[in-house]
């Protein structure tokens, strides 16, 4: 019996060396393909967060073209009033004329003295456009209203130095904030010296300035 035990005893240990080498590949295994999944996983949440971000990244880039786009074709609201067929607000393009804005104010009346405005001079946000009637500019009548200080002469240009606020406010690009710093920078100068002068005042720039030089004198 114990020459049979002795005889057996390699062969029971070739099988459990076998047992324990089955057990080393598989537990092996199991974690190489453990290792491939979780790569995988990181790889995949890599380039999801990757993917995210350019997407993020382009997002932004078409918010600021979009933006430009918008700046360089920008739209402006004028308000046209006076001797025109259909006074109200209307949008246009940013480099419109003042004639355009006419146009889609139902065009001028037959009365009005439409050479009292220079129709080729470009529009600005928040203008207010008004066509006085000839009998209005004979009578030195200014935005309906008859002026107490006429700044107006003969060729119907209008002297920034003895112009009323109203009769400023029918310069292009003139509001009442611009028309009021114009009369306090001539009343703290002892008025304007030429008409180049007044882009020294607060508000008015060549932009401005150019809409207005060929309708004011000094």
């Amino acid at each position: 019996m114990s020459g049979e035990g002795i005889l057996k005893q390699p062969e029971d240990c070739e099988g459990i060396m076998k047992d324990r080498w089955v057990k080393k590949v598989c537990r092996f295994f199991c974690a190489a393909c453990a290792a491939v999944l979780l790569a995988a996983g990181c790889g995949k949440e890599k380039a999801d967060s990757l993917s995210e971000l350019e997407l993020e990244q382009n997002e932004a880039e078409e918010t600021a073209e979009e933006a430009v786009q918008q700046e360089e074709s920008g739209t402006v609201f004028v308000y046209v009033c006076g001797a025109v067929n259909a006074p109200g607000v209307y949008e246009l393009a940013g480099d419109a004329r003042v004639y355009e804005a006419i146009a889609l104010a139902g065009g001028l009346k037959d009365a009005a003295a439409g050479e009292a405005l220079n129709q080729a001079s470009t529009v600005t946000d928040g203008e207010r456009i008004y066509i006085p009637t000839a009998e209005e500019l004979e009578k030195g009548i200014v935005d309906g209203q008859t002026a107490e200080v006429t700044g107006t002469d003969n060729q119907g240009k209008i002297n920034i130095n003895t112009a009323a606020k109203e009769e400023l406010k029918t310069l292009p690009g003139i509001g009442d904030a611009k028309a009021d710093s114009i009369i306090s920078y001539r009343e703290a100068n002892g008025g304007f010296q030429t008409v180049e002068e007044l882009m020294q005042v607060e508000g008015i720039k060549e932009g401005v300035f150019n809409k207005i030089k060929d309708r004011i004198i000094s």
